[in-house]
Formats: C-alpha cells, structure tokens, sequence
C-alpha cells in the first residue's frame, strides 16, 4: 500500500510538472465516461463544485487498496508485484493517451517515473522484512522484544509506522500534483487581436446592483463563476491552431481558424447561464458579459438544411451537447460562439479558446466549452453526452429564485431585517420576486433592480419586521411571461430543480 502510494505521488508530481496528464485523472477520466445514470446528480448534490475532488480522492484510495491486493501476490513472490506495477503501467500509459492533448513522451516519462518510484519503494519496505540472524543459543532468557513479522528483523509497529508514513507521503504528493496540474497558465492573449465589438451593451443602468453585504453581485467576476464540466484537469488549447469545424446537414460545410472568427461581426451581451444539477438555492448559476460571434450567422455561412432539427456541439474531447435548431429562431436568437468572458479571452477553465452560450438553455444541452465542431443532424438521429445518461432532451432553464441573505441558521437583531437574493428566468425576464414569512401565505412583494436584458438574472431585496424567535422565509418569482414558480420540490434529475428557496434563521 505504501508502495502504491507513493507512485501515485511521484506520478502526479510529474505530471503537473510537465503539464501532462496524470494517472488519477486518466482513471477519473475513464469513470466519468462509463458512470451510470443518476451518478453525476449524486456527486454533484454531495459534493457541489468538489466533485472533481471527490473523485480524485477515491481514485488515490482505489490505488493503495490496488496496493494491498499487490501485496498479498508479493508474499508468494515478490516478483509478481515487479510485473504488477509494469503492467499497470502499460495500462495507464494507454489510459493516459486517451487525451487528445496527451504527447507521447509526457506520457511515458509520467508513468516511468510512477513505475519506478513505486518498485522502488516496495523493494525498500521489502528488504526490512529480511529474516533476521538466528540468535546465538544462550541458557539466560533474551530480555522482551516487539513481535516481528513473521520473524522479520524489524517490530511490527515501526514497519506499520514507516509503511503508515510513506502512504502518507503519496498522498501529499498527490495532492502537491494536483495542484501543480492545476497551475494553468493565464492566457497571454490571444494570438490575433480581438477587435471592439460592433454591438455593445450599455453601461450598467443605475440601480442594476444593490451593494448589499452578502448579496450575490449582479456580475460575476472569472475566477468566482462556477465550473463544472466532464474533465479532471483544465486543458490548454492553442488558439494559433484551433479551429471549428460546421458540418452534418449544411449546404456547405464550414471550417474556421480563430482569426477568421474574430474577422467577424462581433457582439457583446450580459447572459445569466445555470447547470441543470444546480438544486434549488444552489450556487451552480451565473451571469457574465459575454463577447463573441452571433451563431446564426456562423450557420448562415454554412447553409442549414431544412429536415435539420438539432444543433450538436462537439469539444475538441469528443463531449457533446444538443439543442433543437427551433430555439435559434425564437428565444435563443442570440446565441453566441464566446471568445470573451468579462471582457477578457475566456479563461482556459471556461473553454478558451471558444464556447458556446445560449440564452435560456441549461448548459448540458448547449454550452459546450472548447468547442471544435457544430454539427446539423435530427433530434431523432442523435443524443448527446448527459441524454445517453438520463437527462432530458430538451433542457430550457427553469423560473428560479434564491435567498442570499440572511443564511440559514444565521443570527440577526430582531426588528427591521434586510432579505435579499437573486432571480433568474433567462430569455423570459423576472417580472416579480415575492416573500413569505413564517409560512403565513402573505406573499409580500419585493424591490427588484433594475434588469440588464431578459437574459440575465436579477437582485431582489426588501425589509420585513420579526420578533425574537427562530423565522422561516420562502421566496418565489414570476416570469416576464406571467408564469410562477413551480412550488412542488422536484430533484435535479433530469431537467432541473424545482421549488421554493427557504432559509430559517434566528433573531434576537
């Protein structure tokens, strides 16, 4: 076990040192992609935006466990644990390879050193278990010693303490990989100069954000927005030689380099997207000003067939998502291929050097990060990565609201109490927030701000009375289209949370 640790450990220290990929995130790679419906929800609502971690964690607990099966082989003939760690190895050099980004020798030096550091740390741990000299026959009884192993020359407890160490130590080394792998560099710029956007947005209207201590701004700054996608590790794509890729049922097919893109008209709007996995009060929701090309027009150029009903985007790793090509004629009209986030290149974690975003889809059906292909097909002909796993086909963002502050079990002076939170029903708008305090059914109006498009989400806030005591406040929103939100409680799965937020706090 101690063995197996402490490859892993080399393993991803040399991996974030080489910016390679590693052999947890190979493993993780190959767990994702053969989980089984309904685990993504799970992980997500027990772990939120540490999924990823989790299941890192898991992935180093699955490789000591692995260790001790190697061990158990080993007190037949040490030989066996050698070609053990060989073979895995082997497996994990071809795992490894599976990332399109992957260089061979990366790989291979990633791995060797794994292989290495591991045999020689069994080899080590081994010898102590060497028999000892037998003693030298004497009438007077030898003073107390520690049991040793089956005779070994060394106690028991001290081989347990050094083995129990050096696992330590390759978790510790994992967890200093992980974070070097983790260390992508800032994006310099892209390699073409963006020019201005021919379409801008307005400066933020006054009253757009409220200021209120704990409210969630109105704007989401890059390095707070919320990330979750399919990968362990953050890629990094040259913009120099990417390109996308428009084919399937078009008239003619469209290839363009990130250059010919920025050529285009560009467009800048505020866009509030949200995870489908995002529970009710959830923080898997976000809004940003996005700057890129409009998707209709990159379509026009390629001539969209009419029996085409689905739009598939492709990642440079083979994700996929799926949306009907009807939305781009109604509310998603505006639906961009994004080379801006904030008004800076999309951070790598955000899918430099472009994705997609589409007003008023959940992003499991529509944004796709690192985007290399769009691709006309049917509904019918093909189902996209989370549709295979139990999603639903159609993922339009639901009406929703959430409680900022006060927090749950939060404490508060009993009098005049500030409530505030956000509401979002993108390409619908929010025509009202509303409150209910203490389950009385007097639903209370709320201040909203002032909107920046019906894409994007909006700040809500108002002051209530209450006594000492513990309070229970429900929010609840109205769309621009006059539909309330769903008050029925309805998991993630498989097209979105339902409910009303609650929180439940003290005042004194």
């Amino acid at each position: 076990m101690a063995a197996a640790a402490v490859a892993i450990g080399v393993g991803e220290v040399v991996a974030g040192l080489l910016g390679g990929t590693s052999a947890v995130a190979a493993v993780g790679a190959l767990i994702i992609s053969l989980q089984p419906p309904g685990a993504k929800d799970l992980m997500v609502s027990l772990f939120g935006t540490n999924d990823k971690l989790a299941l890192e964690t898991m992935v180093f607990i699955g490789g000591v466990l692995l260790g001790a099966l190697l061990g158990l082989l080993g007190r037949r003939d040490v030989r066996l644990v050698y070609g053990a760690f060989v073979v895995l190895g082997v497996v994990g050099i071809v795992l490894i390879l599976q990332d399109p980004l992957e260089q061979l020798v990366v790989a291979l030096l990633t791995v060797g050193a794994a292989v290495a550091a591991g045999i020689a740390m069994f080899s080590w741990l081994a010898s102590m278990l060497a028999p000892a000299p037998a003693p030298t026959p004497t009438a007077a009884r030898p003073p107390a010693q520690a049991k040793a192993v089956g005779g070994a020359s060394m106690p028991r407890r001290a081989f347990l303490v050094i083995c129990g160490t050096f696992i330590a130590v390759g978790g510790v080394l994992s967890v200093i990989g992980r974070v070097l792998g983790s260390q992508v560099p800032v994006q310099p710029g892209p390699p073409v100069a963006v020019p201005p956007p021919q379409q801008t947005v307005a400066p933020l209207p006054a009253g757009a954000d409220f200021g209120i201590a704990g409210l969630t701004p109105i704007i989401v700054a890059n390095d707070d927005f919320y990330q979750i996608d399919t990968r362990l590790g953050t890629p990094e794509l040259d913009a120099s030689t990417w390109s996308l890729r428009i084919h399937g049922m078009v008239n003619n097919e469209v290839t363009l380099s990130y250059a010919q893109l920025l050529a285009m008209p560009l467009i800048e709007q505020y866009v509030t997207i949200s995870c489908v996995s995002n529970e009710v009060g959830g923080h898997l929701v976000g809004n940003a000003k996005w700057t890129g090309v409009n998707l209709n027009s990159v379509l026009a150029m390629a001539g969209v067939q009419a029996g085409a009903t689905q739009v598939v985007g492709r990642s440079f790793d083979g994700w996929t998502s799926g949306f009907p090509t009807a939305h781009l004629s109604g509310a998603g009209k505006d639906a961009m291929i994004v080379v801006l986030m904030n008004g800076v290149p999309l951070p790598a974690r955000h899918g430099f050097p472009a994705r997609v975003i589409v007003p008023g889809l959940y992003g499991y059906v529509s944004a796709t990060k690192w985007v290399t292909e769009i691709e006309l097909t049917t509904l019918e002909a093909f189902d996209a990565y989370w549709i295979k796993l139990g999603w639903a086909k159609e993922g339009p963002i639901l009406t929703q609201s959430r409680i900022d502050t006060p927090r749950s079990g939060q404490g508060v002076p009993n009098g005049q109490v500030q409530i505030a939170g956000i509401a979002w029903a993108p390409t619908r708008g929010i025509a009202k927030v509303e409150i209910d305090v203490d389950e009385d059914e007097n639903w209370r109006a709320c201040q909203l701000s002032a909107p920046l498009s019906d894409y994007t989400w909006v700040q809500w806030q108002t002051t209530v009375g209450v006594s000492a005591g513990r309070h229970t406040i429900r929010v609840r929103a109205t769309d621009g289209t006059g539909m309330v939100q769903e008050s029925r409680s309805t998991p993630p799965a498989p097209d979105g949370a339902r409910g009303y937020h609650t929180v439940t706090f003290n005042a004194t």
